[in-house]
């Protein structure tokens, strides 16, 4: 066993045997106290600081995204993607308008960002973009509302709940309805 990147946590599993063919190597990394094998197929094998940097930068991209509009919905402001790509075009570092389409896309396929068409509760008019207004875990629209009990005095605080009506088909690319708006399901998590 030996690690050809003394960076990378993952180790080569070689077997020799004295008698018999050789055994291929395998790419094993320890996960939770228990040794795992890697797919090697999934291993770069060029440039790997380069591919690394990528990936990087796709990962800062993703936070940059999801963080805007986390904050627009909390400022009462819902966006298409395209609305949305040209508002934040060459802001935030996350670069043209075409890049930014983009990785909207490649989120909304890993389940990240799904879409809302019902917009009237928010008072806003209904978008016709083919998905909608974009939505993601866990967003607000606007400030919390306190609502103040006659009879008891007591503070409930009341957020407005920002919740998908639709989610992008990784397979298809088809706008379908979220079955449970209250239960975020990524579609990575679906083996």
């Amino acid at each position: 066993m030996h690690r050809p990147d003394e960076d990378a946590r993952e180790r080569k599993l070689e077997i020799e045997l004295r008698n018999g063919p050789a055994l291929p190597s395998k790419l094993i990394d320890k996960v939770g106290g228990q040794w795992i094998e890697l797919n090697p197929m999934n291993e770069r094998l060029v440039r790997k600081e380069v591919g690394q940097k990528l990936d990087a930068e796709r990962a800062r991209k993703h936070d940059v995204i999801l963080g805007i509009l986390l904050d627009e919905a909390a400022a009462e402001r819902l966006y298409t993607a395209l609305q949305f790509a040209e508002t934040f075009e060459n802001k935030g570092g996350l670069g043209g308008k075409e890049t930014i389409r983009d990785r909207v896309s490649v989120l909304a396929t890993k389940g990240y960002i799904k879409f809302l068409r019902d917009v009237k509760p928010y008072g806003l008019r209904t978008s016709t973009s083919r998905y909608g207004y974009l939505c993601v875990e866990g967003m607000t629209f606007g400030a919390p509302v306190e609502n103040v009990n006659r009879e008891t005095g007591e503070i409930h605080v009341a957020e407005r709940r920002v919740t998908p009506s639709h989610y992008k088909c990784p397979f298809s690319g088809a706008a379908l309805p979220v079955e449970n708006s209250s239960v975020w399901v990524y579609p990575e998590e679906r083996k």
